[in-house]
C-alpha cells in the first residue's frame, strides 16, 4: 500500500479551507473508485492536502491523480459558491441570525456571514439554487443587497441620511442632560422624567425594531440588544430613569460610532469597484461611441483619452502612454505602455491617446476578480476568530445561568433585597456581553485586507493574514522572483587579435535568425551599444547545441561546448579559460568561431532585480531568520545568483517536485515558511508553503486561484510590507483579545459586588469595544 498527498486548492480552487463540505464530498467520491483504500486531510502549517492510501498493483500513481482531479472537476460542477455584499444595522450576532435564515433557503448547503465586513458567503447546490431567493432571504431578514454603482445614482447623501444613528444618539443624549439639569433645579421630577422618556425614545428605538423584527420572523435572539432593553427597563421600574436613559444613550453613541469606524474600512475595499468607469468610448465605423462597459465583448476596441480611467482589460493596438497602474497593483511610479503591451481596468491612462483592444468581458478582468476574492476574504475566518467564536458559545450559557444565580440565590438566603439582586443580575447581563471580543477579530481582519488592497497586496483571508505573521523563513524561486526573468550579456570576452566590436558584429548577425531567450539577449545587447547590422545566409540550427549561418561567406558557428566537442574540433586553452572562468561565475556561455579563427565568448546571465538585495534586508529586519533560494538552474548559477543578492541558502537544480521536497524539509526545520513564485510552475510549491505567495498575478488567474498571498505588481518590494503588516495585525489581534477578556472579566467582578451599576457597567462596556475597533482601524495607517 502506498500513499500520495493532493494539494486540495489545486482541485478544488474556490473552496476556502478543508474545514468545507466540498472537501468531504470529494473524498466520499473518491473512496468509491477501485483501488483507493482509505483517505483523510492532513494539516500542514495552515496548509490543506488530501492523503490518499492506494494500492499500486490495482491503480497507478497517474491513475490516482487523474481520478482526484475528474473528482475535484465533478465536485466544482455541482456545487457552487457566491458572496454577497450586503447592508445591515444590528447586534453583533445579526451575523449568525443572517447564516440560520440563508439555511432555510432551498438548495443553500452553508452560509458563512461576516457582519463587520457586510458580506454573505453562500454555498448551494448549483441545479436547485435561485438567487432570488437568497435575495429575498436576505431583505425578510432586514438585509439590504448592496446595490452596483451606477453612474447616474446621486453622488452625494445628506449627512443625516449617512448618519441617522448618531443623529438620533446625540438627541438622546441631549434630553438626557436636560433632564438631569431640570431635576437639580425643581423638585417636581414629573417634566425630568418625561425628558428621560425621550432619551429612551431616541436611544431606544433602534433596540426596539431590531429586537421586534426578529421576534416577527420567529428570529428571537438572546443578544446584547435584548439585555440593554431589559436593563434599560429593569432601570425605570426601579425608578432610575436618569440611570437608564445613560444606559441607552451610551449604547446607541457607541453602536454609531462602531458603524461609523468600520464602515471606513467596508469603504477601502468598495472603492476598488468604482475604479473602473461603466461607459467607454468604442471606435465603430470610424467613430467614437458612448457604449455600456457591461455590453463589451472580447475584440472591442476602445479609446482612452488622456487623464481618463481605463474601463476594460486589453491589449494596446495604437498608441503610447505612462499608464498609472497604482489602484490595481500598487506601483508608486506610472508604467511606460506601447503597441502590444497589456493594461488593466481600473488604471489611470497618462498623456498619450491609447486604443485598446478588449481581451475580458466585464466578470472576467482582474479588478472583478480582485474584488471578488477581497469579498471571499472577509468571510474566511482567521483562527483567533474561530477560537473567540467557540468561547462565545460555551461563555454566553454559563453568564445566563450566572445571572439567574446572581438574581435567585441571594434573596432565598436574605444576603440582598430582591431589587438590590435583579439591578446586579441585569448588570452582570450587561457586562458580560462580549462584543469586544465578537468584533476585535474581524475588523482586524478588515482593516488588514483593505490597507493590504490599496497597496497592491492581495490577502485572500484572515487564516492567511494571521499565518503570514508567523512565518520563520522564506523561500524564493529564482527566475522573475528575485532576477528580472531574462538574460542579459554580461561579459564580451574576444579572442586574442579580435576586436569586441567584431566579436559581436558577427555574433548579432547570427543570432538575429533565432528566436532562443539568449539569442534575443546578445541581439538586445549589439542593438544598445550601436553595433553596425550585416546580413546572414543559410542559418542552421543544432538542437541543444548553437547555431551556424554564413556572414560575409564565411561560416560562423556560435553555441555551447558540445557544438564543437561533437566535430571534434579543438578548442584553444585561453578560450577554454574564459569558459571555466565565466561558467564558474554563474554565466552561460556563448562561444564564436569563424571558419579556422575563433573569436571569442560571450557570458550571460539572468539579472538580479536592482532592488532585490535591500529588499531581503528589510525582510531580515522584520524578522525573517532564514532565506532560500530554490531554483532548476545548476547549483552553481543559483549560487552565483544568491551569492549577489545575499541570500542564506541556494538549492539549485529542482524540478517542480523537487521543490515540494525541499519545502517539506524546510517546513520540518522551521516550521513556517512562505514560498514566493509566479504562481504557474511553482504551484505545487506554493500550495505546500505555510503561506504561498504570488508574484505579478495582475493579469494571472493561475496565481491568484493558487496563491495564498498576491503581489499585483511584479514587485517584490512589497513583500516586507505584507509581512510588517500581518505582523501588526497579529498583534493587534492579541491585543484586542486580551483587552476584551480583561475587560469582561473585571466587569464581572465589578458589578457582582456592587462596584459598578448598570450605567458605568455600559460605559466600560461600550468603552471596550470602541478600543478594539479603534486599535483595529490603525492597520489602515499602515505603510510599512
Amino acid at each position: 500500500m502506498e500513499t500520495v498527498e493532493i494539494d486540495l486548492p489545486l482541485f478544488l480552487p474556490d473552496v476556502p479551507d478543508a474545514r468545507d463540505a466540498c472537501v468531504q464530498r470529494l473524498t466520499d467520491l473518491l473512496a468509491q473508485r477501485r483501488g483507493i483504500s482509505r483517505l483523510h486531510v492532513v494539516q500542514r502549517e495552515g496548509k490543506s492536502a488530501l492523503c490518499l492510501h492506494y494500492d499500486p498493483d490495482v491503480v497507478t500513481l497517474d491513475r490516482v491523480n487523474q481520478l482526484a482531479r475528474v473528482a475535484g472537476a465533478e465536485v466544482h460542477e455541482r456545487y457552487g459558491h457566491r458572496t454577497w455584499p450586503i447592508q445591515m444595522v444590528g447586534a453583533e450576532d445579526t451575523g449568525r441570525n443572517l447564516e440560520q435564515a440563508l439555511l432555510r433557503v432551498d438548495g443553500v448547503l452553508s452560509a458563512a456571514a461576516n457582519f463587520p465586513g457586510q458580506v454573505v458567503r453562500v454555498e448551494f447546490e448549483r441545479d436547485r439554487f435561485d438567487p432570488a431567493a437568497v435575495d429575498a432571504a436576505l431583505q425578510a431578514a432586514g438585509a439590504e443587497i448592496a446595490p452596483a454603482p451606477s453612474p447616474d445614482a446621486p453622488t452625494q447623501e445628506s449627512w443625516y441620511g449617512r448618519n441617522r444613528e448618531l443623529a438620533w444618539s446625540l438627541a438622546s443624549g441631549a434630553l438626557l442632560l436636560a433632564g438631569l439639569l431640570l431635576e437639580r433645579r425643581t423638585a417636581d421630577a414629573s417634566l425630568a422624567i418625561a425628558l428621560y422618556l425621550g432619551g429612551y425614545v431616541f436611544g431606544a428605538f433602534d433596540l426596539v425594531r431590531h429586537t421586534f423584527a426578529g421576534i416577527r420572523k420567529g428570529q428571537f435572539a438572546f443578544n446584547i440588544d435584548l439585555l440593554m432593553l431589559l436593563a434599560a427597563l429593569g432601570a425605570a421600574v426601579l425608578g432610575e430613569w436618569a440611570e437608564g436613559a445613560f444606559l441607552l444613550f451610551l449604547f446607541s453613541l457607541a453602536h454609531a460610532l462602531e458603524h461609523y469606524a468600520l464602515g471606513r474600512a467596508r469603504a477601502s475595499i468598495r472603492a476598488l469597484a468604482d475604479l473602473a468607469p461603466s461607459m467607454a468610448n468604442v471606435e465603430r465605423d470610424g467613430r467614437l461611441e458612448q457604449v455600456p462597459v457591461a455590453e463589451l465583448t472580447p475584440g472591442a476596441r476602445v479609446v482612452v483619452k488622456p487623464g481618463e480611467r481605463i474601463s476594460i482589460d486589453g491589449r494596446i493596438v495604437n498608441g503610447r502612454s505612462a499608464v498609472n497602474q497604482a489602484p490595481i497593483t500598487g506601483e508608486s511610479v506610472p508604467v511606460d505602455k506601447d503597441e502590444g503591451d497589456e493594461v488593466y481596468a481600473g488604471t489611470v491612462n497618462g498623456e498619450g491617446v491609447l486604443t485598446i483592444e478588449t481581451v475580458k468581458a466585464v466578470g472576467d478582468r482582474t479588478l472583478d476578480r480582485v474584488i471578488e476574492l477581497v469579498e471571499q476574504a472577509q468571510t474566511q475566518k482567521a483562527a483567533t476568530q474561530v477560537f473567540t467564536d467557540r468561547f462565545e458559545r460555551v461563555f454566553v450559557p454559563c453568564v445566563l445561568v450566572g445571572t439567574l444565580l446572581v438574581i435567585v440565590v441571594p434573596p432565598l438566603f436574605e444576603v440582598w433585597e430582591w431589587s438590590t439582586s435583579v439591578y446586579r443580575g441585569m448588570a452582570l447581563l450587561v457586562a458580560s456581553s462580549p462584543c469586544a471580543l465578537a468584533l476585535g477579530t474581524p475588523a482586524t481582519v478588515l482593516a488588514g485586507v483593505a490597507q493590504a488592497a490599496r497597496r497592491g497586496v492581495l490577502i485572500k483571508g484572515g487564516m492567511h493574514l494571521e499565518n503570514l505573521g508567523t512565518i520563520k523563513a522564506i523561500a524564493l524561486d529564482k527566475t522573475g522572483t528575485l532576477t528580472v526573468g531574462r538574460p542579459e550579456v554580461t561579459d564580451v570576452v574576444p579572442a586574442p587579435s579580435v576586436q569586441a566590436g567584431e566579436l559581436l558584429r558577427v555574433a548579432a548577425a547570427v543570432e538575429r535568425q533565432s528566436q532562443h531567450p539568449l539569442a534575443t539577449a546578445v541581439v538586445r545587447y549589439a542593438d544598445a551599444n550601436n553595433v553596425p547590422l550585416v546580413p546572414a545566409e543559410g542559418v542552421e540550427s543544432v538542437t541543444g547545441r548553437g547555431i551556424r549561418a554564413t556572414v560575409e561567406g564565411r561560416t560562423v558557428e556560435i553555441g555551447n561546448l558540445r557544438l564543437f566537442s561533437d566535430a571534434n574540433v579543438a578548442i584553444p586553452p585561453e578560450v577554454l579559460e574564459t569558459v571555466t572562468r565565466l561558467q564558474e561565475a554563474g554565466r552561460s556561455v556563448m562561444l564564436a568561431r569563424q571558419d579556422d579563427r575563433w573569436l571569442g565568448v560571450l557570458g550571460l546571465a539572468d539579472r538580479p532585480r536592482e532592488d532585490v538585495r535591500a529588499v531581503l534586508d528589510r525582510l531580515r529586519q522584520v524578522g525573517l531568520q532564514r532565506i532560500v533560494m530554490l531554483t532548476g538552474d545548476h547549483q552553481a548559477v543559483g549560487e552565483a545568483i544568491g551569492k549577489e543578492v545575499g541570500v542564506d541558502e541556494v538549492r539549485g537544480g529542482l524540478l517542480p517536485e523537487d521543490k515540494v521536497t525541499a519545502m517539506r524539509a524546510l517546513l520540518d526545520t522551521h516550521e513556517r515558511v512562505a514560498m514566493v513564485g509566479d504562481g504557474v510552475n511553482d504551484a505545487p510549491a506554493l500550495a505546500i508553503a505555510t503561506v504561498g505567495i504570488a508574484m505579478g498575478a495582475a493579469g494571472t488567474a493561475t496565481a491568484l486561484e493558487t496563491a495564498d498571498v498576491a503581489l499585483m505588481a511584479d514587485d517584490l518590494g512589497r513583500l516586507p510590507f505584507a509581512i510588517g503588516l500581518s505582523r501588526k495585525a497579529r498583534r493587534i489581534i492579541r491585543q484586542n483579545l486580551y483587552v476584551s477578556l480583561s475587560v469582561i472579566a473585571v466587569l464581572i467582578v465589578a458589578t457582582t459586588t456592587g462596584v459598578f451599576g448598570i450605567g458605568p457597567a455600559v460605559l466600560v462596556h461600550e468603552g471596550s469595544t470602541l478600543i478594539v475597533i479603534a486599535n483595529a482601524l490603525r492597520l489602515l495607517t499602515y505603510e510599512g
